[in-house]
């Protein structure tokens, strides 16, 4: 399994960046996606999270109505849009897949398979 992000970068505040999954090694459908960030020194940090063969979705309360979660079958590619973004979401952030579903998806302790990360740098 290999989850590559691609899509990070600098951006102004108030900005906007599409981050994106691109997944392989799997059976798409099969699994939930999760979006995470991580602060150097700090806690990695659940955002957003896909179960794909249902479209159900579930986000962290800090990023609810600035970030959105979706999926693309045909390019096998979990997106994460995110708007209106702040210094405060600068991070590293890393897309992550666990086979079927969980009670709990926006806990990194969930998922099975991890991306290698890309960095978001938000300036003020």
């Amino acid at each position: 399994v290999q989850l590559v992000e691609s899509g990070g970068g600098l951006v102004q505040a108030g900005g906007s960046l599409r981050l994106a999954c691109k997944a392989s090694g799997l059976t798409f459908d099969d699994f939930t996606y999760g979006w995470f960030r991580q602060v150097l020194g700090k806690e990695r940090e659940g955002l957003a999270a896909i179960r794909v063969t249902i479209q159900r979705t579930h986000y962290a309360d800090r990023v609810k109505g600035r970030f959105t979660i979706s999926s693309d079958h045909s390019v096998e590619t979990v997106y994460l849009q995110m708007n209106n973004l702040e210094p405060e979401d600068t991070a590293v952030y890393y897309c992550a897949a666990l086979n079927g579903g969980s009670w709990s998806p926006l806990y990194d302790f969930s998922y099975e398979f991890w991306g290698q990360g890309t960095q978001v740098t938000v300036s003020s």
